[in-house]
């Protein structure tokens, strides 16, 4: 039988969510548990993949990335050995944060952190455009964020 997380798991999550710093002492007093039936829910939840990482989120401009950018991508047809490297290349590629396969007429979204558009510009022609099968690269630089979280919603809403 398939897990399924009840209301006061979802209330774990969004808690941790806003705060995964929080004891699990302090955790269980916000969601309404002892301590103990807290920390349980919560190895379950790691268990069962609700909870894939609990990580430091590190302000960008403070270690000098100013620059966010969306770089879409244009590929050739590559075979399993070339589209491998190129997973890996983006892997091992610390300024690249997400990498998308999209439909359209680009066929990858990059989110890349740049301190300047100097810096950037070499990393296009030094590193995207050596990527295997890359042949295009359209760049989006980002003026204002207007909102930036790491939250997700713990249920679809309904429209209907």
């Amino acid at each position: 039988m398939s897990f399924k997380p009840d209301a006061i798991d979802l209330k774990i999550l969004e808690v941790m969510q806003r705060d995964a710093s929080l004891s699990s002492s302090e955790l269980a007093e916000r969601v309404g548990l002892s301590q103990s039936p807290c920390w349980r829910r919560i190895q379950r939840l790691r268990e069962e993949g609700y909870i894939k990482a609990v990580v430091a989120i590190v302000d960008q401009e403070k270690l000098g990335f100013t620059m966010q950018i969306f770089a879409q991508v244009k590929m050739t047809t590559l075979n399993d050995e070339d589209r491998e490297k190129f997973h890996r290349a983006i892997r091992n590629t610390p300024e690249i944060l997400e990498c998308w396969t999209v439909f359209g007429e680009m066929d990858c979204m990059l989110k890349i952190v740049a301190p300047d558009v100097k810096w950037y510009q070499d990393f296009i022609f030094h590193v995207l455009l050596k990527l295997p099968g890359v042949v295009d690269v359209r760049s989006i630089v980002t003026l204002t964020e207007t909102k930036s979280t790491t939250a997700v919603p713990l249920k679809a809403r309904g429209f209907r």
